[in-house]
């Protein structure tokens, strides 16, 4: 019997597949349904109001489940709540679940893992063969610390639910991610004020090119890795210009070296002075901030969209092989490299993966189990790669920048491939 932790997107994939292939396992989550973040009712939730997903529909889906023809190319949050739990009811996941319940602890024990739960105030440990943890990437927040003390309100992205709380407020949004730029645009409605402080350059790009969504370009043919950044970095140009046209810094670095930006909102803001950008923050005192270039204003609310560290609280760093890294030196960010029944599922990110490629990589993990559970030689040729390959890059050939953010960030074809030459060979034994 197996533990997965976690009935978010990664988890449900996770589930389906070991369900496909005939491995028995038992699912927990805190919240009592399933989505993860995806349910804005679920209080661990990080989603706010506005929020759609940043891919089409058409790249981001299950394949085996699609999205019906009426949901809206980018939908809304809540579209996406009730597409896993329709999901989870097509496969019949919710009878594996364990929900309200939280995992408190995950502790080795001989060659199988104590795993410790709770639920209304009891708590339960049970032995399983092995653990799959998909509790997502999204939920601990990265909260730098200011360089002094601000008197005002002071929040985190994480904590956001809708603009009512910047009504009528002079408001510094710390960060240029997706969700700082959502939440910027959100505040441009009801905000006395709003600024931006970034620190560096990034890439921003529009949700459709001529009435097609932007992410399904380029799907017929593969160019050259150089050639593709230079044609799509012109592309990006013609359309939409530079950064440095609204106001905020050029990358120093080549496009899909970080994660673009899929919001021309921004910089229509930007352009028409909704929004003010800054730099780097240099000092703060009280309700002044005081910005790299001298340049000092007074705000009510900071809210620092600066993204999330990757948090699995329940067992030791040392056992996911984390190394005082980023995140886990895993093989394919997913197998470690000694411990054959212990798997971190979804610590994965690309640009155009969707779900299925994350689907992919539950479905080798699961053929893997399979290929185990009957005693098949075929496992023994992955086993062997996740010691030797362990943390080995799936960049193909891009140079990410070195942020933690992008510690566990591959380059899509490369990683599909190597997922899907895995799958290959171990379907053999099915």
């Amino acid at each position: 019997m197996y533990a997965v932790i976690g009935a978010g997107p990664m988890g449900l994939a996770t589930a389906r597949n070991l369900k496909k292939y005939g491995i028995p396992f038992i699912g927990f989550d805190l919240h009592s349904d399933v989505g993860g973040l995806w349910d804005i009712d679920n209080p661990h939730s990080t989603m706010y109001e506005s929020a759609h997903l940043i891919s089409s529909k058409g790249m981001t889906e299950f394949k085996e489940f699609p999205m019906a023809e009426g949901v809206a190319t980018y939908p809304h949050h809540s579209e996406m709540k009730r597409y896993f739990q329709s999901y989870a009811r097509q496969f019949g996941l919710y009878e594996n679940y364990e929900f309200s319940t939280r995992v408190e602890n995950v502790v080795r024990d001989g060659d199988g893992w104590q795993v410790t739960t709770s639920k209304n105030g009891e708590q339960q440990t049970r032995r399983f063969d092995g653990v799959l943890i998909a509790n997502g990437t999204l939920h601990k927040p990265n909260m730098p610390k200011l360089p002094g003390k601000f008197e005002g309100e002071l929040m985190h992205s994480s904590e956001y639910r809708n603009a009512e709380v910047f009504a009528g407020k002079r408001v510094l949004i710390v960060g240029c991610g997706n969700s700082a730029c959502d939440i910027a645009v959100d505040a441009v409605h009801r905000a006395a004020s709003v600024d931006m402080s970034v620190r560096r350059g990034y890439y921003f790009l529009p949700k459709f090119i001529m009435g097609k969504p932007t992410d399904s370009f380029g799907g017929k043919f593969t160019l050259p890795r150089a050639v593709k950044q230079k044609v799509d970095g012109a592309l990006i140009r013609l359309l939409i210009g530079k950064p440095s046209d609204y106001g905020l810094p050029d990358p120093e670095y080549r496009l899909y070296e970080s994660h673009p930006v899929i919001n021309s909102l921004i910089l229509h803001y930007l352009g028409h002075g909704d929004i003010t950008p800054h730099g780097d923050i240099a000092a703060v005192a009280g309700n002044t901030v005081t910005f790299a270039d001298g340049q000092s204003r007074v705000y009510d609310l900071i809210m620092m969209g600066t993204g999330y560290k990757l948090d699995y609280p329940f067992i030791d760093a040392a056992e996911l092989n984390w190394q005082g890294q980023d995140a886990p030196q895993l093989y394919l960010n997913v197998f470690h490299p000694q411990h054959r029944n212990l798997f971190v599922m979804g610590m994965v990110e690309a640009a155009g993966l969707g779900w299925e490629g994350r689907n992919e990589q539950a479905e080798m993990v699961a053929l893997y189990l399979h290929a185990k559970m009957h005693g098949l030689p075929l496992a023994e040729s992955l086993e062997n790669k996740a010691t030797a390959e362990a943390g080995k890059a799936m960049d193909g050939g891009l140079s990410y920048l070195k942020l933690a953010r992008m510690a566990y960030y591959v380059h899509k074809d490369t990683y599909r491939k190597a997922v899907g030459a895995h799958i290959a060979e171990l379907k053999v034994g099915v």
